[in-house]
């Protein structure tokens, strides 16, 4: 039998290997910020068209490199960081697998223009889909450029799997997040289709989020320090006050380096146990500084899970370092049973100097002493030797009071009643006998605070509010949005919104169809939304979550036509403002609900496509009881 085990070409291993590097653009504007970092880079830009598909370019001032590193660094598993298997447990640089530069280049168009400080020129590489077709001498700055154009142009398969150009747009600005948080001492610039939209200089920690997340956060951070043998945490956790449905504010650097553990998430989840609400997460900012021989970042391509020789201890130190701050900064009640809180002396009057309480006594007073007027004499005329309390004096006229009222008394009773008119609706007889023995009895119950249960012709409804709710509210939405019939509630003061930058972006493309909905905006500035107006029925305090939940939901999967972002708007409003899980109803509220449900174009789904209703004929229950 003929041997039919082969070994792959390279190409056809680079494109394999490509698969699980470099899965959409994001991934190529990681690779290249990490590179440009461990050349010792400190301004580095990033160049971004049409969401990187068609163009994504970092420019470095780093150390550059020769003609000949120039040309290896494309090859498989070419690196200047590593020699032997025990440097992997040595690693202080971003890359070192040697696959980034190959994988990328497999496919896509890639030009490398580099010169060292110490050459009078550089190099330009051109390559096409792992082949060279040209290296030149260039003039060009000291450091770097790497431009990669046509991603996925000869793996077509690989580009129809690319969503939308917002969708790819925020997974590059999430990277380049990532990065730029890691490494404040580095300054960053970030291009979209020639206009700015980053602009980091080198600064402190804190100054690099407010930079990123707006001015407004500067407020929310409350400072995390701990210095131990065997970790070090630096970095900063949002108040409880400012925590989100969403986990979008959540970032854990381990050395220098992004990484996602659910474990250490726990962590921090815990320490903030009692003080946030059910289904909002607490945002943080935390660099865990420990040895590098302590950890294995090489199970994973992306290097984004890290394995830890010792975790219980890490979580122990983190969770109890967290909430030290949380104490320490008073965000977290603290239990003292030896102060009473009711001597404390309010704030307003701490810096006021106390003075002791003066009596006023009058000390010619004799409660002995009564008025002449007062006084009560013995029948003999002389006083009494005990003086009476002094006694109330009751008013003379007193009869008048009741002037009038011996003559009413006469009359007739039913005469005088006959007069008195009561305020009462009129009693509608039932036109058929006996139908006022029939009691009204409501046809609803509710379980659990949880299901509707109602009875139908053939046996027994059962109905899932939320879901229920749902759907009225999705096609109540998506009428309006269509119709442009919103009717909005004017609020009697301006309500104020604080979002990130990327954030407004967002709300700017979502503002017409908002409107169409019952929102009224009064500006839509760079970090700031006012709002003057909300739709009938939302409560003003769940303006924020609405517009929080609806950013995460547009970020995550947004749609390219214009229909299917309505419907992405009002699939996320009806679920943020649905009737909840453990919610009490009235019988009229159940009534209601399940009536405009079965007037709804599809009673049987919820928006997500997921069961509102079932039901169980007397024949099912019939059967449970044999």
């Amino acid at each position: 039998m003929a041997d039919i085990i082969q070994l792959l070409p390279d190409h056809v291993a680079n494109q394999i290997a490509a698969g699980e590097v470099v899965q959409r653009p994001a991934s190529v504007v990681k690779e290249l910020l990490e590179n440009a970092i461990d050349a010792g880079a400190d301004t580095i830009k990033l160049i971004i068209k049409d969401a990187g598909k068609t163009l994504v370019q970092v420019i470095d001032n780093g150390k550059g490199m020769s003609s000949t590193d120039a040309r290896l660094s494309f090859e498989r598993h070419a690196t200047s960081k590593i020699k032997n298997a025990e440097d992997l447990f040595q690693l202080h640089t971003k890359g070192f697998r040697g696959e980034a530069l190959a994988s990328i280049a497999a496919i896509a168009h890639v030009e490398l223009k580099t010169k060292q400080e110490a050459d009078d020129v550089g190099q330009v590489l051109v390559i096409e889909g792992s082949e060279v077709t040209s290296q030149d001498v260039v003039v060009t700055p000291t450091g770097t450029s790497v431009s990669v154009k046509n991603l996925f142009f000869n793996i077509p398969a690989r580009r129809n799997f690319l969503k939308s150009d917002n969708v790819e747009l925020r997974h590059v600005i999430d990277e380049f997040h990532r990065v730029a948080l890691a490494h404040p001492n580095i300054s960053f610039a970030l291009y979209n289709n020639g206009s700015e939209s980053f602009n980091l200089p080198i600064s402190n920690y804190r100054q690099r989020i407010v930079n990123i997340f707006g001015n407004k956060t500067n407020e929310k951070l409350v400072p995390v320090e701990e210095d131990t043998e065997v970790l070090k945490i630096s970095g900063f956790v949002g108040k409880p006050e400012f925590a989100k449905k969403t986990r979008g504010e959540q970032y854990f650097f381990v050395n220098d380096r992004f990484i996602k553990s659910a474990y250490l998430n726990h962590a921090i989840s815990s320490a903030f146990e009692g003080l946030l609400k059910t289904g909002m997460h607490a945002s943080y900012f935390l660099n865990l500084t420990v040895d590098p021989q302590t950890i294995d970042i090489n199970i994973h391509p992306t290097k984004t899970e890290i394995k830890f020789d010792d975790e219980h201890t890490l979580y122990a130190i983190l969770r109890a370092a967290v909430k030290h701050s949380l104490g320490q900064f008073n965000i977290a009640p603290v239990l003292d049973f030896e102060r009473d809180p009711n001597l404390d002396t309010p704030y307003n009057y701490k810096e006021n100097s106390t003075s002791a309480p003066k009596v006023e006594v009058d000390r010619s007073f004799n409660p002995f002493n009564e008025a002449p007027a007062t006084r009560h004499q013995s029948s003999g005329g002389s006083s009494s030797s005990f003086r009476s309390a002094p006694v109330k004096q009751t008013p003379s006229d007193w009869e008048s009071l009741y002037v009038g009222l011996e003559s009413k008394s006469n009359h007739n009773t039913e005469e005088g009643f006959s007069e008195v008119q009561f305020e009462s609706e009129e009693e509608t007889l039932s036109m058929f006998e006996g139908d006022n023995q029939v009691e009204q009895t409501h046809t609803t119950y509710q379980l659990h605070n949880k299901y509707i249960v109602s009875t139908i012709k053939s046996g027994m409804l059962i109905i899932d509010q939320y879901k229920a709710h749902q759907r009225v509210l999705y096609e109540e939405f998506l009428r309006n949005m269509t119709t442009r019939e919103g009717v909005s509630q004017q609020l009697l003061f301006p309500l104020q919104l604080h979002f990130s930058p990327q954030d407004i972006a967002i709300v700017k493309q979502l503002k017409s169809d908002l409107e169409h909905t019952g929102f009224v905006f009064a500006t839509v500035e760079e970090e700031l939304v006012e709002i003057t107006g909300v739709p009938v029925g939302v409560p003003e305090s769940e303006v924020s979550i609405i517009l929080e939940q609806l950013i995460s939901d547009v970020e995550n999967e947004v749609p390219d036509s214009n229909f299917s972002a309505t419907d992405l708007l009002a699939k996320s409003m009806a679920k943020s403002l649905a009737i909840k899980t453990g919610q009490a109803l009235k019988k009229d509220e159940q009534e209601h609900l399940v009536n405009k449900l079965f007037a709804c174009k599809d009673p049987n789904v919820s928006p997500s496509n997921r069961v509102t209703f079932v039901t169980m004929s007397v024949d099912e229950l019939d059967k449970k009881f044999i």
